[in-house]
Parts: C-alpha cells; structure tokens; sequence
C-alpha cells in the first residue's frame, strides 16, 4: 500500500524525492495491511511534510459487500500494451466487485500518457538534488583520494549504481541552467493537470481499479540494459505518487505461465477506508490468498 502523501511520517527516511516520496506497508494479506498502517500513521511534527489528520479504524473497513461504492474504470488504463492475461484477470476481479455490490462506471484520465515523462523528471530532478549530500564527507561511504573533488567523485562513482547515477544525470540537466523552464517547471505544470483529472474522477466513483502493471514479470536481468522498457513499466502506478493520492496493490490471479497478477486500486486524498473494503471484498472472492506462484 502507498498511503496518500503525508498519512505516514518520513523522518528518518533517506530522500530520493521529497514530493513523491511515501513509506507504506507490505503485507500477506488485507486485515495485516490495516493493523499495520494503524501503527505507522499519524502526525508527526519532526516531519513538515506529516498531515495533522486522524487516523481512522481500519480493520472497521473489512466489510464484506461493495453495496453503495462506485468503482471507477479508467478506460486510459485498459488500452495499447497491456496482456490480454492480465487485462482478463482484471476485469474477472472488476466482476467480482460487481457481484459484491459496486456500481461500476467508466473514467478518463487524459493526461496518462505525460505520467511517465512527468514522474521521470520530477523524480530524477528531486534526487539529484537530495543524493547530492551523499558525497563522502558527512557520512556513509568514502572513497580514498588524493584531493577533495578526486574524493566526492570517487565516492559517487563506487557508490551509486548505474540506474541511479542515470537519475542523477537526467536530474541535474533538468534543473541546469537554461533548461529549468523547459523541463522541471513544464513538467510540475502538468501534474497539476494530473491531479485535476484525479479530482475530476473521484467526483464519479470512490475508487479507481487497474492493472499494477501492462504485463507480468519478466526474468531476471531481461531488460536491465533498456531502461525506457523498465520505465514504461510505471506508467499504471506513477500517477499515484504524482497526484499524492493512495494506492494498493491486490493479488487477484495468475497468468498461464503461473505468475502472479496484481489489481491496482486508487482513491481520494485521506480515503483509505475504501482502498481497505474493495481490497478486502477482492482478496475474499479472488481465491488466491496464501497461493504461492506454480513456477
């Protein structure tokens, strides 16, 4: 689960980038996920960032029926790219929905296709700016040298690995000198359009349903050397962090290879309420908790 922004306290939390950044929960199943969002939400003055906002019951949440909740399809997110296994799982788990009691209706979220794009330069221009105090000085690792700028160089080079150093680069010709504009500011004037089709949305359903992912999961060390493809990958995902709203990830079936199959489901700002009951009223229909991937 990613709580919405602010729900949890970050302090004590390396940055990588301080406005999408969120700590959340990963757990076997629905009721472990409440108990354990229970535990770490709520206020939290040593972080500026924390919502001054109560911290409801959630296992209350865990009722079985969807009667009177309106689960939002978003039709961006059912389209080019996206296997037909898992885009059949889906909408078994939006049938199950259905037969619990949820109306469901169709959404748009027009600006899907700028999320990668947006998510990558925020992400990487915030990082670049947060990993610059990794540097060997102050803490953590440091390289041996011969001179001061010898020794940051060395310590970032052995320290970071590629995908980070990648970020890193990206970052800082976004924020440079000439680009700013172009690049960071353009892209944080399109999150806001973001956002507002996220309003927009939640005005005409409790809850957004998706695939977590266009596909299953590919072997290991596949597409390490294409990192667009691993990239393109975010594009269901990234826009809860970009619009600060929650998200959780629900198993709900399995592909004919036997990999696993995961429902996203999004909601309104401070609403976890209703991530918890459709999650919960899925986990009990699906038949697949506590089911191990037959590879």
């Amino acid at each position: 689960m990613k709580p919405t922004y602010g729900r949890v306290s970050r302090y004590g939390l390396v940055a990588f980038a301080s406005s999408l950044d969120q700590v959340g929960p990963l757990t076997k199943d629905v009721a472990d996920c409440a108990l354990l969002m229970q535990a770490i939400a709520g206020h939290d003055e040593r972080d500026s960032t924390s919502a001054k906002q109560a911290v409801p019951k959630w296992s209350a949440a865990l009722q079985d029926g969807m009667k009177g909740l309106r689960v939002g399809i978003p039709r961006e997110y059912f389209g080019e790219g996206l296997d037909p296994e898992v885009e059949r799982s889906i909408r078994a788990g939006i049938a199950m929905l259905k037969d619990a009691g949820a109306e469901l209706v169709e959404v748009s979220l027009p600006h899907t296709e700028y999320c990668v794009a947006v998510y990558y330069l925020i992400a990487s221009a915030e990082a670049s700016s947060n990993l610059a105090r990794y540097d060997g000085v102050r803490y953590g690792r440091r390289a041996a040298a011969d001179s001061l700028i010898d020794m940051y160089r060395q310590t970032r080079s052995q320290g970071f690995g590629d995908e980070v150093k990648r970020r890193i680069l990206i970052g800082t010709y976004a924020l440079s000198a000439g680009y700013y504009d172009a690049y960071y500011k353009k892209a944080s004037q399109v999150r806001t359009l973001i956002r507002e089709d996220f309003a927009k949305a939640f005005a005409a359903c409790d809850v957004l349903v998706s695939p977590v992912t266009p596909t299953t999961a590919w072997p290991l060390g596949q597409k390490a050397d294409n990192p667009l493809a691993l990239y393109l990958s975010d594009i269901l995902t990234i826009s809860a962090n970009l619009a600060g709203i929650p998200g959780m990830s629900v198993p709900c079936g399995f592909s004919s290879a036997g990999l696993p199959i995961g429902m996203q489901m999004q909601a309104s700002h401070f609403n976890e309420e209703v991530l918890f009951r459709a999650a919960w009223n899925l986990e009990q229909r699906a038949g697949v908790k506590g089911r191990m991937p037959e590879i």
